[in-house]
């Protein structure tokens, strides 16, 4: 079998042949997470090996609105010119619920000089694994990924609800890790595992989470840009098999009123490409300058990449003082209530878990910003606050409470622009302003219920 992360075009053609393939879906995600392109027949896709579209197309907000003006077109050319979309071929697999034999295949961004577009998210991911390249180390990760079953519901007035089961019954109360509370959605599942099977999705363990209809899914520790493709692919996967059963998929930060929040849980370390080994030890298995110094540069720039890691007005209604979401930068070690974990391991698995990213995160976007923030902490040498051992959310909130206060925090941290780009943040920032002015269009059932008649 052809190891897939050293497929050439003509392994890929070998590929499409045995899989008998008669369309490709050509894949490119955009700022949001969601799949652009076009689906192509076989012989025009072998025959171009690529696609145009328009450069915007991964530039505009979860709306499908643009900036009308400003400084978006200083990046974004305004003749609405095509970027030239090349497929990498390490990301073929098939689409299991396709009715024709299909394959989807993600692209890479290209503008006309054959440079990388550097605001798609793909290219920054790309962009900030090289920076570690550089430096002769190889970053590790691996998302746990939490997201919510819900009644299928068509009227965007009314509340999400938890979805009936196997039993004819809908969940009334938590459930952490029931197995029977999975077990109640054993045919979606066994569907969802049959997909990921045929696509070659690495997931790992299935569990239930806190909420009602909670679930989370981990992934086997891998390459950043993999893993991000991964992810992207799997959210696809899930919304589909969800939908042959009835039933909706979301990886909404905070979907249900009263229940708990989806994060997407991002564990990390750093491979020496020279030595194989995990530069957050030491040779006497003791945590090394390194491991502090990622720590360190984790805890300075989150505030200001929450933007990237809560995308959304609704991202913010997760990170609340309780028990399931963080509030702050504080890191500890085997300490859930803290924002930066690390967990128990032996000197070859130790790691950083960030726990501030929701689900609703675009995987190419937070994997980049939070390896940046890593990367940061050690080029920086950037000390640790002294380690919390108690109980976090007893203490001050350390994270922005809205997502235009993240933005402006986003807008005035330099070295985050100089590691990620300063096109795609001023992309992504100006996108994101577009879609908090069209929330605050709405009025919410909250406003008119206490404030109507009352002020």
């Amino acid at each position: 079998m052809i190891a897939r992360d050293h497929f050439t075009f003509a392994e890929l053609e070998q590929w499409l042949d045995q899989n008998r393939v008669t369309e490709i879906e050509c894949l490119v995600p955009d700022l949001t997470g969601v799949a652009r392109g076009k689906i192509l027949p076989r012989q025009k896709f072998t025959e171009d090996r690529g696609m145009r579209l328009p450069e915007a197309v991964v530039a505009m907000g979860v709306t499908g609105e643009f900036p009308e003006e400003g400084p978006y077109y200083e990046v974004i050319n305004p003749t609405d010119r095509d970027m030239h979309l090349r497929p990498d071929p390490s990301t073929v697999r098939i689409v299991p619920w396709a009715t024709d034999p299909t394959a989807q295949v993600i692209h890479d961004c290209y503008d006309r000089e054959g440079m990388l577009v550097p605001f798609a998210p793909r290219s920054v991911l790309r962009h900030v694994c090289d920076l570690f390249d550089a430096q002769g180390w190889a970053p590790v990760v691996a998302p746990e990924l939490e997201f919510y079953l819900v009644a299928r519901n068509t009227d965007p007035d009314v509340p999400l609800k938890p979805p009936v089961g196997r039993s004819g019954r809908a969940e009334t109360s938590r459930q952490a890790y029931s197995i029977d509370a999975v077990n109640e959605f054993d045919p979606l599942f066994e569907d969802v595992y049959a997909y990921c099977e045929r696509m070659e999705l690495n997931v790992d363990t299935l569990i239930h989470e806190v909420g009602a209809g909670q679930m989370e899914i981990n992934f086997f520790h891998a390459h950043p840009l993999g893993l991000a493709d991964e992810v992207f692919l799997f959210k696809r996967t899930v919304r589909e098999a969800a939908l042959r059963h009835d039933m909706f998929a979301t990886f909404m930060a905070k979907p249900i009123a009263g229940e708990p929040g989806s994060a997407m849980h991002i564990h990390q370390s750093i491979v020496s490409k020279a030595t194989g080994q995990n530069i957050f030890s030491n040779p006497d298995f003791t945590a090394s300058k390194e491991f502090y110094w990622y720590i360190g540069g984790l805890q300075k720039y989150i505030p200001a990449a929450m933007a990237l890691f809560a995308p959304y007005v609704n991202s913010y209604r997760r990170l609340v003082r309780s028990n399931a979401a963080p509030i702050n930068i504080q890191w500890g070690t085997d300490n859930r209530t803290v924002g930066i974990r690390s967990p128990v391991a032996g000197a070859a698995a130790r790691r950083v878990e960030n726990r501030v990213i929701g689900a609703d995160a675009n995987p190419y976007v937070a994997l980049a910003a939070t390896l940046a923030c890593g990367y940061l902490g050690i080029m920086n040498k950037i000390e640790p606050s002294p380690e919390c051992k108690g109980d976090a959310y007893l203490g001050d909130f350390q994270l922005p409470r809205s997502l235009g206060e993240a933005l402006s925090l986003l807008r005035e941290e330099k070295d985050l622009a100089a590691v990620l780009g300063k096109e795609f943040i001023t992309v992504y920032t100006e996108v994101k302003e577009i879609e908090y002015a069209e929330f605050m269009k709405v009025i919410s059932p909250w406003e008119r219920e206490h404030l109507l008649l009352h002020v």
